[in-house]
């Protein structure tokens, strides 16, 4: 089994990310909140903890492995647990998954079903059955995901998971905010606070315009 993948970040899109391992080149699915931790490191290495399933039926002997990446260790083991949950799976988790793990876990923790029927694809029902199921299970990682990570990169990827959701506060849809933060990701500038990107981002579109 795959658990771990080092390589160049060739490509990123929104569930999808390429990575240069010597000759090889890997495809590795991600979920929203790791692609929005990765949008600044196209062309840089980067390290990946992963998971690995197979996808199709069985029956009909179409089975194709697939690589799920993580930026921590303990991000993986959360999406784990996560998907251990019935009716959920990893298919649903990717999608679900658009919040950074800690804010997810503390809602499981509250017991705050209906912040966590909001996310993609988790309906009440399902988000009832992952706080009966989770929630005696999850305060380590309310507790334990910030310091999974070293602080610069946990700062800015904490602000650009509030500069995301303060776009998709001001009207823009899930892509226009994605392409956005893309606009001004790539480079070499690392932003403080929330006001950096926004300011960054407006006036990319006064230069664009």
């Amino acid at each position: 089994m795959i658990t771990k993948v080092s390589g160049k970040l060739l490509t990123l899109s929104n569930d999808v990310l390429t990575l240069e391992v010597g000759a090889f080149e890997y495809e590795v699915l991600i979920p929203e909140f790791t692609r929005l931790q990765l949008q600044s490191q196209l062309g840089h290495a980067i390290s990946l903890h992963t998971i690995e399933y197979l996808e199709g039926n069985a029956m009909q002997g179409r089975l194709i492995p697939r690589l799920v990446g993580f930026f921590s260790e303990i991000e993986r083991d959360f999406f784990e647990l996560f998907c251990s949950v019935d009716g959920v799976g990893v298919k649903k988790a990717l999608r679900a998954m658009v919040r950074p793990v800690r804010e997810v876990a503390i809602a499981i923790e509250e017991q705050d079903v209906k912040s966590l029927a909001t996310l993609p694809g988790i309906g009440p029902a399902t988000a009832e059955r992952i706080v009966a199921k989770l929630r005696r299970k999850v305060p380590q990682f309310a507790l334990m995901v910030a310091r999974d990570m070293p602080y610069a990169a946990m700062v800015e990827n904490d602000v650009v998971a509030e500069a995301f959701r303060a776009l998709r506060t001001l009207g823009h849809s899930e892509a226009d905010a994605r392409k956005l933060l893309d606009t001004v990701l790539g480079g070499k500038k690392k932003f403080d606070d929330v006001q950096d990107v926004l300011q960054a981002i407006y006036q990319k579109n006064r230069e664009g315009g």
